[in-house]
């Protein structure tokens, strides 16, 4: 093989069994497959994994490809390392992907699970398709910068993601997850943080920007079960009960099916897809009191368990009594966007100055606000 090959891996990522699921079938793949890596590291603290990967850049010319064996935090920490740091953008550097994390989300939207594939053969499906030497895909980014200072100019603070980025509800079922990370360590947790926050809404200000490949935003049209064009810019006021972006996935789970059109309508370049939720949309709102946002909650939780049903919570629709269901022809409960980036500008609202960044949450300052821009960089690919 021409590239250099780094094998790394999570040990305690997801159910800590990711030393023995490489030593038991990983490393002996590539054995019999005549690859023999450069080096094997096992993870040993947060921060680790971009410092072995930048570290072994520096020693090895040309290509790279590293097989990971992580969940996708892991993968979001190497490519923060990567993109902090001046290497060559002629070099490729790929990833071949084992699901050893709690959601797996690029990973399962790559190869959705199905109930016929074996759990070890599936898990090294990405592997298998560096093994063949089959051409892998790029990945598309997406860079946030948060901004302070009274004419919201002033950059403090920028992450990259490959999987997602969001505020509202979804930050907040992440940052809450993580305190329940010990006692729940599987992906129920999220689904208590969710409860704990389902009745929230979120005080903000969000412009989508149009994408650079057609200079529009796209909108999904659920009559026409598609996305159309939307001419400039497009602004949407609050408050939101949900707001998320994903970039590479339909998924963030392996059945949690949040942005289907990824996969049924695939972009053409660099874009993010977005789900929005605002609860003033529906046709029995009058005003915003505890009792409204109970009320509502149970129509978001809604939403979200219809994402578990093969992404069908687009589908969903208003009837003049509030009720929601897939036969009305009402307006949408959720509002899904295609744009090339957008602006999230809370308002005085604690919770709604939350991000999340593949799983990372970051604040925007009192006054401040968060700016997500997709890109598409020629050298990180993954195997797919």
């Amino acid at each position: 093989m021409s590239a250099a090959v780094l094998v790394l891996y999570n040990p305690v990522s997801g159910d800590s069994t990711a030393k023995e699921f490489f030593q038991n079938h990983v490393l002996p793949r590539l054995d019999s497959s005549g690859i023999e890596p450069s080096a094997i590291v096992a993870t040993e603290h947060a921060g680790h994994a971009g410092t072995v990967v930048t570290d072994f850049l520096q020693k090895h010319r040309g290509e790279v490809v590293v097989v990971l064996g992580s969940g996708d935090g892991t993968l979001h920490e190497v490519v923060n390392a990567l993109s902090g740091h001046a290497f060559d953008t002629a070099r490729t550097i790929t990833f071949a992907l084992v699901p050893c994390g709690t959601a797996n989300a690029l990973f399962s939207s790559l190869f959705p699970p199905t109930s016929e594939s074996p759990a070890v053969a599936h898990k090294l499906l990405s592997l298998d398709a560096f093994v063949a030497r089959s051409k892998p895909k790029p990945l598309t980014l997406a860079r946030t910068t948060l901004y302070e200072g009274p004419t919201q100019q002033i950059p403090c603070h920028s992450t990259v993601s490959v999987v997602v980025t969001s505020a509202a509800l979804h930050a907040s079922i992440l940052e809450d997850s993580e305190l329940l990370r010990k006692e729940i360590p599987g992906i129920e947790r999220f689904k208590v943080a969710a409860q704990q926050n389902i009745a929230r809404w979120y005080q903000s200000r969000v412009k989508l920007f149009p994408l650079s490949s057609t200079g529009v935003v796209q909108v999904y049209d659920a009559n026409m079960k598609a996305l159309v064009p939307h001419k400039g810019p497009l602004d949407l006021s609050g408050p939101f009960a949900y707001f998320l972006s994903t970039i590479n996935v339909d998924r963030l789970e392996p059945a949690f099916r949040i942005t289907p059109q990824f996969s049924t309508e695939p972009p053409q370049g660099a874009s993010l897809d977005v789900v929005v939720v605002r609860p003033q949309r529906d046709p029995v709102f009058r005003s915003d009191t505890p009792q409204t946002r109970e009320a509502f909650a149970a129509k978001a939780y809604a939403v979200l368990m219809a994402a578990y049903q093969d992404g069908n919570h687009v589908r969903l629709r208003y009837k003049e009594s509030g009720d929601i269901s897939e036969d009305s022809d009402g307006p949408t409960v959720v509002e899904y966007f295609r744009c090339g980036g957008w602006e999230w500008i809370p308002e005085v609202d604690e919770k709604a100055r939350l991000v999340c960044s593949d799983g990372s949450i970051l604040k925007i300052a009192q006054g401040g606000k968060a700016f997500c821009e997709a890109t598409e960089p020629q050298n990180l690919l993954v195997y797919g």
